[in-house]
């Protein structure tokens, strides 16, 4: 068969991948997006969206086992978790049929199959059905093979008992007890929701904090609510191996100050982080820089090798789907011709543990290093009408801003919708907006977005909903 050419060869088809492909297609160039597994990638088959769906149903189980003290009434609620997989799992078929049809509406090529980069313009794809095709880029490559779960050599997976995140997603029955290796964001959002489906949960984290790189403040009020809960949360512990007991569970030794101790569970997951995926698929060959599974780019998402751009988790960090998105789409525009590059000011982080804790910008440590002097504005959802009247009132809303000029830096919620609020907080930051802009906008009552306004406030000084510090 005759090698096939195009404009330009995505590898990957995530949320890096097909969005870079989808705009490619928009501007009129032709476009082959290569995909290992299922469109979508970790994020809509097995990561950011399936997990929400579990977390989702956990949170709503949760309020409804404890209606009674607003007047709701259920008796005996229970989970279906097979109930529960095939529902998460129809969401799953859903966006995938959603990237496919968006694909051949856009003119977008798509084959399933591993590709590897076997010259500066071409690619050498092992088909899914066991054939091989080279196809020819005139314009461009695009690395966008995300990452994949870190395994530990002395908890190797084995699907069942001993899982990572993908696995995680898809139990068709809920452990009595959980214990979760890496109290990171995977770690703490999964070993959350099983623990308000209702399994025993013991956290290790092998740092001195769970959620290392959140403003401490707000991390601190996600683990009082777990704990609050029955949860175990071992820090500066590490895990060093198991053994399997004569009834089926699992007992782990863990380490912590020189002493040992074992805790007994049914199932394990390893939530220690990600690894990017540019190794090993023929950059190295042709001169591309790569550093620990990393292909590094500029701002216009270029590598060091002319014609060949990376995306997404594979490009660095922050590994978030909406920065690959953002990145594929600029890719998209540069090698179309147009002007573009990645010039955002804030890039927002939303970690659904329960409650939710959402981040841009600057933390107020963070900005004091940089030397900027700041002011702080706290709203507390304990005191907006919104939170009392759902019943989550844990946490808080706080806006750090230059002390002198009052443009806002950072925005940081943990407690309810803080995933969806934090959207408020981007653009003020991407529009350079000061604590006046937010605090004189007329915010809608009763809701929770009320909050960002009486924190721009506070910071200023008159905030009405509460008792403002001098200053």
């Amino acid at each position: 068969m005759a090698n096939k050419t195009y404009d330009a060869i995505v590898i990957g088809g995530g949320p890096g991948g097909y969005p870079c492909a989808i705009r490619l297609g928009q501007l009129k160039q032709k476009v082959l997006c290569v995909e290992k597994e299922e469109v979508g990638g970790v994020c809509l088959n097995w990561g950011c969206v399936p997990s929400k769906a579990v977390i989702a149903t956990s949170h709503t189980y949760e309020k409804v086992k404890g209606g009674a003290g607003f007047g709701l009434l259920v008796d005996n609620p229970r989970i279906d978790a097979g109930k529960l997989q095939d529902w998460k799992d129809g969401i799953v078929k859903k966006l995938t049929g959603g990237v496919r049809t968006l694909f051949k509406g856009n003119g977008v090529e798509l084959v399933y199959g591993e590709a590897r980069v076997t010259g500066p313009r071409q690619v050498t794809i092992k088909t899914r059905e066991g054939g091989t095709e080279v196809a020819l880029a005139t314009k461009a490559i695009v690395i966008a093979t995300g990452s994949s779960t870190i395994e530990i050599p002395s908890f190797k997976f084995d699907g069942k008992q001993i899982i990572g995140a993908k696995e995680a997603v898809s139990l068709r029955e809920i452990p009595r007890r959980l214990l979760v290796i890496g109290g990171g964001i995977i770690g703490m959002e999964l070993g959350g929701a099983y623990q308000r489906l209702g399994s025993e949960l013991t956290v290790v984290e092998a740092l001195p904090t769970v959620l290392t790189g959140v403003d401490p403040d707000v991390a601190s009020v996600v683990e009082r609510a777990y704990t609050k809960h029955g949860a175990k949360i071992l820090k500066g512990t590490k895990a060093l191996g198991y053994d399997r007991q004569a009834d089926g569970s699992i007992a782990v030794r863990l380490e912590a100050g020189g002493k040992t101790e074992t805790v007994v569970t049914d199932v394990v997951l390893v939530a220690v982080g990600m690894r990017p995926n540019g190794a090993g698929i023929g950059l190295e060959a042709l001169g591309v820089k790569v550093e620990r599974g990393f292909v590094p780019t500029d701002a216009m998402g270029r590598t060091n090798v002319a014609g060949i751009y990376a995306i997404g988790d594979c490009s660095g960090l922050p590994m978030l789907a909406h920065k690959a998105t953002k990145e594929g789409e600029v890719v998209a525009e540069v090698i179309a011709g147009h002007k573009a590059a990645k010039d955002w000011v804030g890039m927002p982080a939303a970690i659904f543990t329960d409650p939710e804790i959402a981040t841009v910008g600057l933390g107020e440590q963070q900005a004091k290093e940089k030397g900027i002097e700041v002011r702080v504005g706290k709203f507390p959802f304990a005191a907006l009408g919104r939170a009392m009247a759902v019943n989550e009132t844990d946490g808080f809303i706080k806006v750090v801003a230059d002390k002198a000029s009052h443009e806002i830096l950072g925005v940081h919620i943990v407690g309810p919708a803080a995933t969806d609020l934090i959207s408020e907080g981007a653009l003020a930051l991407e529009m350079h907006a000061f604590l006046e802009d937010v605090g004189l906008t007329v915010h809608p009552h009763p809701t929770l977005g009320e909050g960002l306004m009486e924190a721009s406030q506070n910071a200023l000084g008159h905030a009405i909903h509460v008792i403002n510090r001098p200053g």
